[in-house]
């Protein structure tokens, strides 16, 4: 099972969680979570207006062997306005733009979206249970 947590923060609500959204699927080859703009296909949902994060911005797929991988997918722009992080304990990496990271296997973490052109970002918590 894999668990998803996402909230929005701005500038001015820096720290706050309020509009925390959950989101959940089985460790089953194929399962897939997304996160972005657009209702229709995402499971968590982005405020309309945050541009930087893109209709279907991440998508969290499982694998055959029930390993999870998150993916920064690219939208209709050749640069992204966003840049993505995967931080997992003290360890930090930057994602690339659509580039595919594997998450860690029973862990927990957060995958960071920040936007470039101001003090707001999207941080979705994920935890992976066998």
């Amino acid at each position: 099972m894999l668990e998803l947590t996402m909230a929005t923060v701005s500038g001015t609500e820096e720290g706050a969680t309020a509009g925390m959204l959950m989101a959940d699927a089985p460790s089953d080859p194929g399962a897939v979570l997304r996160v972005g703009r657009d209702k229709a296909v995402c499971r968590l949902v982005t405020p309309e207006d945050w541009l930087f994060v893109s209709r279907v911005h991440l998508e969290f797929l499982c694998g055959p062997e029930g390993t999870w991988q998150v993916t920064w997918l690219q939208g209709s722009q050749a640069e992204p306005s966003s840049e993505v992080r995967l931080v997992a304990g003290a360890y930090a990496q930057p994602l690339t733009y659509g580039g595919t990271v594997t998450l860690p296997r029973g862990g927990s973490g957060e995958i960071v979206v920040i936007d470039r052109t101001g003090p707001r970002s999207v941080n979705v918590g994920f935890y992976h249970e066998l």
